[in-house]
């Protein structure tokens, strides 16, 4: 038997809101490990111009990446507000993204979501609604393509 219950909490998801630009992202926080502060990114030649290169964190060499550079907007702005969500993925490990600003948790429930269904190599899967605020939720696997 179904507990309707559960079946309420599967449908609702967690996401980061930042913000990239004047633009409102979602990101599932089921792929966030940790959200750092701006630190020395070491450069790593000859790599894609939307890799920024590499951060020590405690230990553990982390790829950065422009998220503005690989959805081909205009280069980072470098605020107190800038941060580096780092995101766990099965794969590939743990990987940097650089955003402008870290805004706040939003829980979405399905019928909160348009999905985007008929676009391919996209990076956004769908637009979240919260309250009156629109909320693009980035396709991470789509973001960490190398190909794209």
């Amino acid at each position: 038997m179904v507990n309707s219950l559960d079946l309420a909490e599967k449908e609702m998801k967690q996401y980061i809101v930042v913000k990239i630009g004047s633009e409102q992202y979602g990101i599932d926080i089921s792929y966030v490990d940790n959200i750092v502060r701006l630190q020395k990114i070491t450069r790593v030649p000859k790599a894609q111009s939307y890799f920024k290169g590499v951060i020590n964190l405690r230990g553990e060499i982390v790829p950065v990446m422009s998220i503005r550079l690989k959805m081909d907007l205009e280069a980072d702005v470098f605020t107190n507000s800038s941060r580096i969500i780092i995101l766990k993925l099965e794969e590939k490990g743990a990987l940097g993204i650089i955003v402008d600003e870290v805004k706040e948790v939003v829980t979405l429930s399905d019928d909160e979501i348009e999905r985007n269904t008929g676009k391919k190599d996209t990076f956004i899967n769908g637009i979240g609604k919260n309250g009156d605020e629109l909320i693009s939720l980035f396709e991470i696997n789509a973001i960490v393509e190398e190909n794209i």
